[in-house]
């Protein structure tokens, strides 16, 4: 009972999300018949005549069928013959999933009848903020989002679910679905970025640098402080932020594709967020408040960024295995600290599927996490050393080498 009940929710929330998201498409085509609320109730009607008709019978699915055909041609019978009347069809396409919900209540569960209701009832309520969303969403954020259901939806169920290669690591599926994974989290923060624009506070700039890439955002900001030392203190800030929002993400990740690696690594990796959240504090108290121009970042879900994040993980797999074939634990880390140079997901995606396969301990994993992360920081040390002027690298050294040794003492307490 439980498990049908779950398999029902799951069914109408992707009809709730693949309805958004043929609706957005329509609404940005202007398009007078059905938009950005009238394709997810139709959809959440089919999901519900579909489920009353496993114990009604299929005359349900055609009656919905016939249903809404009925209003396509009512509504484009009103448009031609009245062009500047409403032909929407919100209100029917309303209308007939809360016949659905209704019907629901008799012949199946009361909960999943309450919830479809109360999503009809905020569809119908924000209508204009969904109107303003889709007209907000450019055509750059549009792209990326089709680009990422390429890549999650049509690539990722195609590709074969078997090992390949050396040391059978290379599963295609398996490599995909955590391609998909990072780049769900990086386009979440691109799209962030988008919609609250360019010009945003300190804070926000160094979270949303940090979810869409750290070393990108260290890059761009020691770089310009270089050319313009005055932005010293918020280019360090925004530099540390986005450097502790790094553990955040790995544990994130941890936490979504290995139990047993979070477990263990919750616990430093909480210790290193709140020390760099620390850090952050205090140079936002030196820092004046105000806002500054982000710097572009790239559409994270570009078919060719996923790609070369694809490839980078297969190396980092086949590099872990042979590493602890042929050196053992000493190997790995030395994998570990060059693949963290510029990236933590490849290493932490890696020792993530070792844990899950039992090839090393979790206990080892979190320290080959750490010693990546290690890596990672003394780059954008590097980076901010180069690019950067005096004042910041000196900013940037004092709370990494803090960062660094806390870390060294975890490793060694532990």
């Amino acid at each position: 009972m439980m498990a049908d009940l779950t398999t029902t929710f799951e069914a109408l929330g992707i009809a709730l999300g693949l309805g958004l998201l043929v609706g957005m498409q329509r609404e940005r085509a202007a398009s007078r018949l059905a938009g950005f609320r009238t394709f997810p109730l139709v959809t959440i009607l089919g999901v519900l005549c579909a489920e009353l008709g496993r114990t009604r019978g299929g005359w349900l699915i055609a009656a919905g069928l016939l249903a809404l055909a009925g209003l396509i041609v009512a509504s484009n019978h009103v448009r031609l013959s009245a062009p500047d009347a409403d032909p929407g069809l919100t209100t029917e396409a309303a209308l007939l999933v809360m016949f659905g919900v209704g019907a629901y209540l008799v012949g199946g569960h009361r909960s999943v009848a309450v919830a479809v209701g109360g999503v009809v009832a905020i569809l119908l309520h924000l209508k204009s903020e969904l109107h303003a969303l889709a007209r907000r969403i450019g055509e750059d954020d549009f792209r990326a989002i089709m680009q990422f259901v390429l890549i999650s939806m049509v690539i990722l169920p195609v590709l074969p679910d078997r090992a390949y290669g050396p040391f059978q690591v290379l599963n295609p599926r398996h490599i995909w679905w955590l391609v998909v994974l990072i780049v769900a989290i990086s386009l979440g923060g691109y799209m962030l970025y988008k919609l609250f624009g360019s010009r945003v506070g300190l804070v926000l700039a160094g979270v949303l640098g940090g979810l869409i890439s750290s070393t990108a955002t260290t890059v761009s900001y020691a770089r310009r402080s270089g050319t313009t030392p005055g932005n010293t203190g918020s280019a360090a800030l925004v530099i540390m932020l986005a450097s502790t929002v790094v553990f955040a993400r790995v544990l994130a990740v941890a936490a979504a594709v290995s139990q047993t690696l979070f477990k263990a690594a919750v616990v430093p990796l909480a210790i290193m967020i709140v020390l760099g959240t620390g850090l952050s504090a205090l140079l936002w108290l030196r820092t004046p408040t105000h806002t500054l121009e982000m710097p572009a970042h790239s559409n994270p879900s570009e078919l060719k960024s996923a790609l070369v994040f694809g490839a980078l993980f297969a190396l980092v797999l086949l590099a872990t295995a042979a590493g602890k074939h042929q050196f053992g634990d000493r190997g790995l880390y030395v994998v570990a600290a060059l693949s963290g140079l510029t990236d933590m997901d490849a290493i932490t995606l890696s020792t993530a599927r070792m844990v899950n396969a039992g090839e090393i301990p979790p206990e080892t994993a979190w320290r080959l996490i750490f010693a990546a992360s290690m890596s990672n920081l003394v780059f954008k040390a590097g980076v901010v050393g180069v690019l950067g002027g005096h004042g910041l690298f000196g900013r940037i050294a004092v709370r990494f080498g803090i960062a660094l040794g806390v870390m060294a003492a975890l490793l060694a307490v532990n």
